[in-house]
């Protein structure tokens, strides 16, 4: 997920989330194909969002021009807010959306759950889907059968202001030590600045420390894992990513909430020498106070000349197994995961099209793109590919423990301890 990553797992301090993934009975596949009436659709609310909303709108004004009779709703929901809607839509099908964007962390869950439907036929039938990059099939693929169509491929770099770099002589950081030691000298010449801006709900933003520390969310494969959050690697990104939450660069009480939403804004707002965001936060930094005076390189390894290993995040597009427009859904759903939306939608948004051919396109046109296509190349990590997922994710597994660290309710032993038997509870309740 970006999640867009799309996605990113998020957490407000003010939201009490208990919620597992989604479990449902009552999702079974609808016999109606009705060819015309109202299609709803749910997509992700971006930070900046009005870009993203006019390509969709294109995209449904066509949409309903082909097809007489026929009207898409389109809503826009929060990321943050998204297990539960998405539980409440696969255990009440009246409710529940026909199209739905949907984190590629999520897949498997959703699978699981019996709320996508299988659409291996019409993807393979879709002239376009022989161009898919095969890491974005993988993200809608599970027991190789097809669950939708991969939207767009997300990953994160180091943000930084360059007219702050310039007037405080420093260099761009070549080390995660650099990275913190720099942050902080931000801090102390600028107090109103966060040196690197960082969010104690931003899963997926904290975990290329872990990864750069040599440390893995789990082992194991062929749905069969055990958490790997509480080795010793693992605790020491953990240590290096949570000793950022302090007054010298970015204060627990004020950072300690925040999701990879908040640190994007701050960042746009010019409230932070640094930031780590994706290429789906290019609009929304494009559209702020520091336009024209930021630059973007791979967030940097332990050692000198090394990319951390970022999250592949992302977003897909897919039908619901309940919808009764089988046959509109799954053109809606190829119309807005196409090559020419992906297309408008990196030039709106910025959002890495999963496409190979578009992608490159988008590289050789738009220099921006440069340091996540490296950043790609560089090797990239996702989620455990089980349906536990779904329940570690929205049951705030990880922005629980990083958040008992930062507030010193915990040390990292302890609270990634904790993190470890819930990880091994969900793994263990999908067998």
């Amino acid at each position: 997920m970006k999640l867009s990553p799309r996605l990113p797992a998020l957490l407000l301090t003010a939201l009490v989330v208990t919620a597992c993934a989604p479990q449902t009975s009552t999702n079974s596949s609808s016999d109606k194909d009705d060819r015309t009436g109202t299609l709803r659709v749910w997509l992700f609310q971006e930070v900046g969002n009005q870009p993203k909303e006019k390509v969709v709108d294109s995209v449904v004004t066509a949409f309903e021009k082909a097809h007489e009779g026929t009207k898409v709703d389109v809503e826009y929901i929060p990321v943050e807010t998204r297990a539960q809607r998405v539980k409440a839509a696969f255990n009440d099908p009246e409710s529940a959306p026909d199209v739905m964007e949907y984190g590629n962390t999520d897949t498997a869950g959703y699978v699981k759950d019996g709320g996508l439907l299988d659409v291996t036929e019409e993807f393979g039938a879709w002239r376009e889907s022989k161009d898919t990059d095969p890491t974005a099939k993988q993200s809608v693929t599970v027991a190789g059968k097809v669950y939708g169509a991969a939207f767009y491929v997300g990953v994160r770099a180091l943000y930084y202001r360059t007219d702050v770099f310039e007037e405080l002589g420093l260099s761009v950081p070549k080390t995660m030590a650099e990275l913190a030691t720099t942050a902080r000298r931000i801090r102390a010449a600028e107090p109103e600045l966060y040196g690197l801006v960082v969010g104690g709900a931003y899963t997926y933003g904290a975990m290329p420390f872990v990864w750069a520390n040599g440390g893995e969310l789990a082992t194991g494969k062929g749905g069969s894992y055990v958490s790997a959050i509480d080795s010793a690697a693992a605790q020491k990104g953990i240590k290096a990513y949570t000793s950022l939450f302090s007054d010298d660069n970015c204060p627990a009480a004020k950072c300690a909430g925040m999701g990879g939403n908040d640190t994007v804004t701050a960042f746009a707002a010019g409230r932070a020498g640094m930031a780590i965001g994706g290429d789906f936060s290019h609009a929304a930094v494009e559209a702020g106070k520091v336009k024209g005076k930021y630059a973007v390189v791979p967030l940097p390894g332990v050692r000198a000349g090394s990319v951390a290993p970022a999250f592949a995040g992302g977003n897909n597009i897919g039908v619901l197994k309940s919808t009764s427009h089988r046959t509109l859904a799954v053109e809606l759903m190829q119309r807005l995961a196409s090559k020419e939306t992906q297309e408008s939608m990196f030039r709106a948004m910025g959002f890495l099209p999963t496409f190979a051919d578009v992608r490159e396109r988008a590289a050789a046109e738009e220099p921006y793109v440069k340091p996540f296509v490296e950043t790609l190349a560089a090797g990239t990590k996702f989620v455990p590919a089980s349906p536990a997922w779904s329940q570690i994710d929205s049951s705030l597994v990880l922005p629980t423990m990083f958040q008992e660290v930062i507030s010193g309710k915990k040390d990292v032993a302890a609270a990634s301890g904790d993190a470890a038997k819930k990880m091994n509870e969900a793994f263990g309740s999908v067998g």
